[in-house]
């Protein structure tokens, strides 16, 4: 049985004080939850103190993106040995704002998973359709593209062990989310699609949702059978409002 996996990623806000209050306050209400896989993943620039203010705890630390390259003259980034070396485990790559904003590529992404894969660190792969391609239709086409950089190059056997969170670009950070029934359709497209290369890996890969999950509509998208809990963006930044998410997941798969 698949285990679901909440995850937090923070972007582009935090501060030392900030960190302190946040995990504080998410390790008092997170406490006696079980049943579901907790992380955050806050700037790279507050990972270690992330990772002191968590320590003894049951959630995981993640980091929000990682360079390609493992060391050398490569001003401002982050190599997959130095998340390692601070305790990060979730990595989150190929988020539609690095696609978007950093112009990275499926091949390119591809490669971050690789790089991660070898360092022992786990890929949050993020996949999903823009609103213009939701519209033409093209929804799976996107998705299939997104997850064959992957396949075609690693093997279906990189996805053991993965993460992969379907993030509608439409949805994230709008307000709007895709309604459970949209979500599974596409979740289980994308479980049926890597169950071509190899039925077993395809099964217990977490799917995760992203986009606009909140504490409304968190019980209902996890009731699905290919939802395997959530990447949560602003909700994540509430102790209060990431406890009934997780709860959430932890809830849906007991049932």
């Amino acid at each position: 049985m698949r285990h679901p996996l909440v995850m937090g990623n923070w972007k582009l806000n935090g501060s030392t004080h900030m960190v302190n209050e946040l995990i504080t306050g998410l390790r008092k209400e997170l406490s006696s939850i079980t049943g579901c896989d907790v992380a955050i993943a806050p700037p790279a620039l507050y990972l270690s103190q992330a990772k002191q203010a968590l320590a003894g705890s049951r959630i995981a630390l993640g980091a929000q993106d990682v360079d390609v390259n493992l060391s050398g003259a490569f001003t401002g980034e982050t190599s997959a040995a130095m998340l390692k070396d601070v305790g990060a485990e979730y990595i989150i790559i190929g988020h539609s704002e690095r696609r978007t904003y950093h112009q990275e590529n499926d091949e390119f992404i591809a490669k971050k998973f690789a790089i991660l894969k070898q360092q022992g660190l786990i890929p949050v792969l993020c996949i999903g359709e823009t609103e213009q391609e939701n519209e033409a239709g093209q929804t799976e086409t996107v998705c299939a593209r997104q997850i064959d950089a992957v396949l075609n190059t690693l093997g279906a056997e990189a996805f053991q062990g993965a993460v992969i969170a379907y993030e509608p670009v439409w949805a994230i950070g709008t307000g709007k989310s895709a309604t459970p029934a949209q979500a599974q359709a596409v979740h289980k497209f994308i479980r049926d699609h890597i169950a071509q290369r190899d039925a077993a890996i395809a099964q217990q890969v977490i799917i995760q949702y992203g986009g606009s999950v909140n504490a409304d509509n968190a019980a209902e998208l996890f009731a699905q059978p290919d939802i395997d809990g959530a990447l949560v963006g602003g909700a994540s930044l509430k102790a209060d409002a990431f406890t009934v998410i997780v709860k959430a997941a932890a809830a849906a798969k007991k049932a």
